[in-house]
């Protein structure tokens, strides 16, 4: 027996030596230490020896096994590291003396359009205020005088999460909790609320050259004693004349939102086509670019604002179709795309 255990030993090692892989090497350890492998065939033999050989033997067979065990373990080891050495070796290698690529990012060209506009809108007094993306039915509609069941909502279907809320489908979700947080100091001391809320807004309808799920608004809004359409239509020129740096031929026409009395779309002359018809404006010669309108007595009520005693006006600039219009981009969906090629072109004309 001692025999047969020293040419297993040496079996082994010669077996050992040969192995290149982790698989072969697990072949090895099955044949000598699995249910049917040499080392456990040697205790079959012990039934023929007396009692105190089958001690010394089976002490010799244990030591067997944990020699096996260890050089198994060992070349293991080996086997690994030369995987990972392997590994090293097949990585690209990289000049570090390569002089390193400095150029610059560049913004989105939505993030240039709403910059320049809440910069125009803060040196006309009103304050830029953020809001959630995620809100509920009543900020979103019930708020802003769009009750249950009201078939304004048709034209807004949004998505809708597990909890009852929703990603909001316009900026005017915001108005009611503006409307009340600066409510106190109208009052009181005669402050007029003057706001803007830009944010990300979500539809769930198809996609063309001018519908996207996701585009960005600008919400506005101005409370005070004695506010008309005049004021509206002034803060609108005169934003548009600031970000375009020219005239810009606009229009007004009356449009219904439950939420402004009266209500008007305020729309511009195309300015991918001057006017002639594209794709872009529908082949209309205009782009609809700012719901507006007097905010309705029951959105002033909600908010705590006697409308007796004070008017406002509200509008929701569409900051995506503004870029389109500003940057001369003629497919909505290139502002989603995510490509850099595209969107790197950009830069603020004021730099």
């Amino acid at each position: 027996m001692d025999e047969k255990i020293k040419s297993l030993k040496q079996q082994l090692n010669s077996e050992l030596q040969k192995i290149q892989s982790l698989v072969d090497l697990e072949k090895i350890r099955v044949s000598y230490l699995g249910k049917k492998g040499c080392v456990t065939d040697l205790l079959k033999g012990m039934k023929e020896l007396s009692n105190e050989e089958r001690k010394e033997f089976g002490k010799k067979v244990n030591e067997l096994k944990g020699t096996v065990a260890k050089a198994i373990e060992e070349k293991t080891d080996e086997l690994k590291q030369k995987e990972i050495e392997l590994e090293i070796a097949a990585m690209p290698q990289f000049d570090i003396t390569t002089p390193a690529d400095l150029s610059r990012g560049s913004y989105h060209p939505i993030t240039l359009v709403q910059r320049q506009c809440e910069s125009i809108f803060t040196s006309m007094g009103f304050t830029v205020e953020d809001y959630s993306e995620v809100v509920t039915d009543y900020e979103c509609f019930e708020a802003v005088n769009i009750p249950k069941d009201h078939p304004a909502r048709d034209m807004q279907d949004t998505y809708y999460l597990e909890n009852g809320q929703l990603l909001k489908s316009q900026t005017s979700a915001a108005q009611n909790a503006i409307l009340k947080k600066y409510r106190k100091n109208l009052v009181e001391n005669g402050v007029p609320i003057k706001a803007i809320f830009p944010g990300r807004c979500f539809r769930n309808e198809a996609t063309d050259a001018t519908h996207e799920n996701t585009f960005f608004q600008m919400e506005g809004v101005m409370v005070d004693k004695n506010i008309n359409i005049s004021n509206l239509i002034y803060f609108m020129k005169t934003m548009l004349s600031e970000v375009f740096r020219r005239d810009i031929k606009v229009r007004l026409r009356p449009g219904f939102f439950p939420f402004v009395e009266p209500g008007f779309e305020l729309d511009i002359n195309c300015l991918i086509c001057g006017g002639e018809g594209c794709p872009s404006c529908n082949h209309s010669g205009w782009l609809e670019l700012c719901p507006c309108g007097m905010i309705h007595p029951e959105v002033l009520r909600e908010g705590g604002i006697d409308p007796e005693e004070y008017t406002g006006f509200a509008f929701g600039l569409g900051l995506t179709r503004l870029a389109m219009m500003k940057y001369g981009i003629k497919d909505i969906r290139d502002l989603n795309s995510g490509s850099l090629k595209v969107l790197s072109q950009f830069t603020d004309d004021e730099e």
